[in-house]
């Protein structure tokens, strides 16, 4: 068994996906809604950055639903990326659009319960998102 596959970079907005040829197979890919939301992704600390990549690159690969601990459904089409590390926790809320993983909002995680704030602000640019897809 024999799988190709090749790592693709679009311009605008820079985002990644991997194609892989092999019976049916659905490729995902990564957006953000911000240039300061991948900015401040990719200036995690080494340790959470380096679980971010390892997640997403899953997400690439066998999609958004990785299960705990990495992946959380919070509802109404948001869920939750979870990072953890010696560095400390951090979550990405992020929504499904057709064949897209909108990143939406990244916060550190400090109490049990998401805060009520980083739900709204989430919320907010998922519809933003939406009515611009539209």
């Amino acid at each position: 068994m024999r799988i190709n596959f090749a790592v693709q970079q679009s311009e605008n907005p820079p985002s990644f996906f991997i194609y892989i040829k092999y019976g049916i197979f659905m490729a995902w890919i990564i957006k953000y809604s911000s240039d300061k939301l991948q900015s401040d992704l990719l200036d995690l600390p080494p340790g959470l950055l380096s679980r971010y990549l390892h997640c997403t690159d899953r997400m690439l690969i066998f999609g958004p639903d990785l299960g705990m601990p990495h992946t959380r459904a919070i509802g109404q089409g948001l869920y939750e990326l979870r990072l953890k590390s010696k560095e400390g926790l951090r979550r990405v809320m992020f929504a499904l659009f057709q064949q897209d993983i909108v990143m939406l909002h990244l916060f550190a995680k400090k109490t049990e319960k998401t805060p009520l704030k980083e739900l709204a602000l989430a919320r907010q640019r998922m519809k933003e998102w939406n009515d611009a897809d539209t």
